[in-house]
């Protein structure tokens, strides 16, 4: 506990730094009063950002010799995929966490996975989904909640639930929100139920049915013009260890119902995930989920209702820790005001920068956020 305990002190001693330093630039002139211009620091500003960018331009070049013909770097994982599977909008799929709908099927199949709270403290997974091609069964498939589809839209994907709640409606209904509604227009094209679980823990969806239901409504295909990636994947031949981060063997988000943590596995140099009292467990596969990169990501909410309807707060932006290789660093996630499309902040993405504000490197491979409610920083177990 003691341990415990210093490690939230470091925390918070550097959200103390950071907040001196932002407050100390803010009020560093007075009003009317103009700092003295040095050119020559500007000049050795501008030949430095010069030279960074011919570095990028080079690395890109090299990075394009790895590729094979008709191949690009996946915009979910970073890693090699045919240009049709890359360019293609990703299916951002809702999934039921709760312990009755155990194991899923297909989740392991998602490069990015997103987890919030919802009502009565359970919790809803999001998969984002690149390549579903030889998928028969996703699932199980539950509602929306408002929050999900904002972090849909960073990724330009399609979104996929059964129903959602009343305070979902109206951004479900804007023009710049694809969906595919179980309980909508496509829901029988899209979604169907097995016998071997009771409803609502039954609904499933596959590739024959997404790709049904996108021509039945007429929804682009691939991604916009200029789409980027919401994360700075490394090299393919690079690793990022977070040297000098602190140690990250076990992390628990100290959800309530679920319970949920993550092992980090010296011989697969990933974290492998687990819930209520064991492995998570992909049904298709049989094996457990792991992940390359692991993020908590602290949002401000808010109870809606005495029903505990939640609302986050996916634009303001706040504190991160980047977990990879057994280590951690401390940073903070900001919408990327630079990537606004139409002038829409809600299709910016949220990128994720160190303390610093420089963008953040992360691993290849499959990642896995924790979006976790600000207010209980204090709570979550890190060792």
């Amino acid at each position: 506990m003691k341990y415990l305990n210093r490690r939230i002190k470091f925390i918070v001693s550097v959200i103390l730094v950071f907040s001196m330093g932002v407050l100390t630039a803010c009020s560093g002139a007075k009003d009317g009063a103009q700092a003295p211009v040095d050119n020559t620091e500007k000049s050795q500003e501008t030949s430095e950002a010069k030279t960074e960018e011919k570095k990028e331009e080079v690395s890109e070049e090299k990075e394009e010799e790895k590729l094979a013909d008709g191949q690009m770097r996946s915009y979910l994982s970073g890693y090699p995929v045919d240009e049709k599977i890359g360019n293609r909008r990703p299916l951002a799929i809702m999934l039921n966490n709760l312990e009755a709908a155990q194991p899923m099927s297909g989740i392991s199949y998602a490069d990015v996975v997103y987890e919030f709270v919802v009502e009565g403290s359970i919790t809803r997974l999001m998969g984002l989904f690149e390549n579903y091609d030889d998928l028969d069964k996703i699932g199980s498939i539950r509602s929306c909640r408002e929050y999900f589809v904002y972090t849909a839209l960073e990724f330009d994907a399609i979104y996929m639930h059964f129903g959602q709640a009343t305070y979902a409606v109206d951004l479900l209904g804007r023009d710049y929100v694809d969906n595919l509604n179980g309980l909508g227009e496509a829901g029988d094209t899209c979604f169907y139920r097995t016998t071997d679980r009771q409803a609502p823990h039954n609904v499933y969806t596959s590739k024959a049915g997404i790709d049904a239901g996108i021509k039945k409504l007429g929804y682009r295909e691939d991604h916009y013009e200029g789409f980027e990636s919401k994360f700075k994947f490394c090299g393919l031949d690079e690793e990022v260890t977070n040297e000098g981060g602190l140690d990250a063997k076990y992390m628990a988000p100290n959800y309530k119902i679920n319970k949920p943590w993550f092992e980090y596995n010296e011989k697969t140099g990933k974290y492998d995930r687990f819930q209520y009292d064991g492995p998570q467990i992909d049904d298709l596969t049989g094996e457990q989920i792991s992940y390359d990169n692991v993020i908590f990501q602290y949002n401000k909410w808010a109870q809606l209702d005495e029903k505990d309807y939640l609302a986050f707060d996916c634009h303001s932006g706040g504190l991160i820790q980047y977990f990879t290789k057994g280590k951690y660093v401390v940073g903070q996630w900001q919408r990327d005001l630079d990537a606004v499309k139409d002038g829409n902040v809600d299709l910016a993405p949220v990128k994720y920068y160190d303390m610093d504000g420089n963008e953040i490197e992360v691993n290849n491979g499959k990642t896995f956020i924790c979006v976790i409610q600000d207010t209980d920083m204090e709570n979550v177990t890190i060792k």
